[in-house]
């Protein structure tokens, strides 16, 4: 079974960029499932020009992930039937004391535009990596800050 073990913190100023190693990626991913309370998520993206289709069980550090490239073509047509509003991002890797950390910066829906969220990717629950001094709250056990919920958020009138 796939399993993810992640933590996930808000960023809090732009000490990172520096680090960053090669370019970003830009990412636009939509949920044909969001999930909830107990329940799975079925997310497609595409990032460039590579595509794929995860299921992510509930959860917040530790939670069942299954992930399948598909053809880019595909996810374009998925993405179409996809009920709520699709996220796009720019993803950008940065090396830390032996860790990578992903750092997301938000660039649509507006409402999101400006959010820039770090996760960094663990072999074990009881990894504790050395917290690069950028990052601002930890979000991880937050589930506002699941992608999928702030989909559906965007989704909800007012």
């Amino acid at each position: 079974m796939g399993v993810e073990i992640e933590r996930k913190f808000l960023v809090a100023g732009d000490g990172w960029r520096g680090a960053v190693r090669g370019a970003g990626t830009p990412i636009r991913q939509g949920y044909l499932a969001v999930g909830g309370p107990g329940l799975p998520s079925l997310r497609v993206r595409l990032a460039g020009t590579e595509a794929f289709l995860t299921i992510k069980g509930p959860g917040g550090k530790v939670r069942a992930e299954f992930e399948y490239p598909i053809p880019a073509e595909d996810a374009v047509a998925m993405l179409a039937l996809c009920p709520m509003a699709q996220l796009a991002k720019v993803r950008f890797e940065v090396e830390h004391e032996g860790h990578l950390w992903t750092v997301d910066e938000f660039q649509a829906p507006d409402a999101l535009r400006g959010l820039v969220l770090a996760e960094v990717e663990l072999d074990s629950e009881t990894a504790n990596p050395a917290l690069p001094a950028w990052l601002g709250e930890e979000v991880t056990d937050d589930p506002r800050y699941n992608n999928a919920a702030l989909a559906a958020a965007l989704a909800q009138p007012g």
